[in-house]
């Protein structure tokens, strides 16, 4: 048995000067948006919600001053903010790709670090994608609710107003050097910002993993192998993994070279585990699939907080991508937080009971 002890994490929550002290370990969050009104954060605050995954879509916004005033303004529903979603610098195809204006896409990256850091916040979800998340539109799941579903054969891309579709979306196929080279050189410039200001970056999984899609590789962040070397490359403690269950439930153990539990013990171990979205899906690829609830689809989601409790996870765990319900978002945003909190209070008993 190894008798060295494991390095604190490098983010643990309750070491956040301020943030639930007296409260370590696996955290519910949600995202919410900067424009949600009084009645939509008193439902958060009546769920128990304490961490929010801000969306900011307007741009003037994404400046310290108005990070701070989200932060007041959240704080009196007792939510914090854990990240910011700033899409301009999120799946970007002239990173990604190599296109014209990469330089200056990569200052708006690090310049929005220095944002987050000014702000008192440290950690940023990070997702490496050139053409998007693809689908093929939404299905009807358990009791009629509206869900993700794809086919990869008749699939599609899309990010913010961008649709992309077809065997090249970017005018020629691109090689995986060239996917590696591009990572290499936009992650080279942005960890060591990301330390010199105190913030973590958690690398978000292909949505969906493995295929090149629209000629674009998806090499780097579509297989467990390639998120080793990926982090291996970036050689920073500040930059880990923002893991999506269901990113990788999609890929499946065959196509990702392992399953979620083996990708959270060994990221886990690395304390590499920043942030995790925490959503099933009906089947592993090549068959189409669609998005479910946490607890109708092939993965036991149980087992899953349970490798989260095991490797001491001390971090957000989120609903995501959550079925559309009869009644509106909060609906199915309170089924899934009361099935997580039910898991997490489960497996932390059950930790206890193993204490001796």
């Amino acid at each position: 048995m190894n008798s060295q002890k494991k390095p604190a994490h490098p983010y643990p929550l309750h070491a956040v000067p301020g943030l639930m002290a007296d409260e370590p370990g696996i955290q519910i969050g949600t995202y919410v948006s900067s424009t949600a009104s009084d009645e939509e954060l008193q439902l958060l605050q009546q769920l128990d919600v304490r961490w929010g995954m801000l969306t900011v879509n307007d741009p003037s916004q994404h400046t310290a001053a108005d990070y701070k005033r989200f932060k007041a303004r959240l704080s009196d529903y007792n939510i914090q903010i854990y990240r910011i979603a700033n899409h301009s610098v999120h799946n970007v195809p002239e990173i990604t790709l190599n296109l014209p204006g990469r330089d200056e896409k990569i200052e708006d990256f690090i310049r929005f670090i220095r944002n987050l850091s000014a702000a008192g916040l440290y950690y940023n979800t990070y997702a490496h994608m050139g053409n998007g998340i693809w689908g093929t539109g939404h299905t009807t799941g358990r009791g009629g609710v509206k869900a993700r579903v794809l086919d990869i054969k008749d699939a599609e891309g899309r990010w913010i107003d961008q649709t992309f579709t077809g065997e090249i979306t970017h005018g020629r196929a691109y090689t995986e050097d060239e996917i590696w080279d591009n990572y290499a050189y936009m992650i080279r410039k942005v960890a060591p910002v990301a330390e010199s200001e105190g913030v973590y970056i958690g690398i978000h999984p292909d949505d969906p993993p493995v295929y090149a899609l629209g000629g674009v590789p998806r090499c780097v962040f579509g297989t467990f192998e390639g998120y080793k070397r990926a982090l291996e490359i970036a050689g920073s403690p500040n930059i880990g993994v923002c893991l999506c269950v269901g990113c990788w439930l999609e890929g499946g153990q065959e196509g990702m070279g392992g399953d979620v539990i083996e990708a959270i013990r060994y990221f886990g171990e690395m304390n590499k585990l920043f942030k995790v979205h925490f959503r099933n899906v009906s089947n592993p690829m090549p068959e189409p699939w669609q998005e479910t609830f946490i607890d109708d689809g092939y993965q036991d989601m149980h087992r899953v907080m349970q490798a989260l409790r095991e490797v001491d996870y001390d971090g957000a765990v989120i609903p995501d991508h959550i079925p559309e319900m009869i009644g509106g978002g909060g609906v199915g945003l309170a089924y899934s937080i009361s099935y997580m909190r039910a898991l997490i209070q489960a497996v932390n008993n059950e930790h206890s009971d193993q204490v001796v």
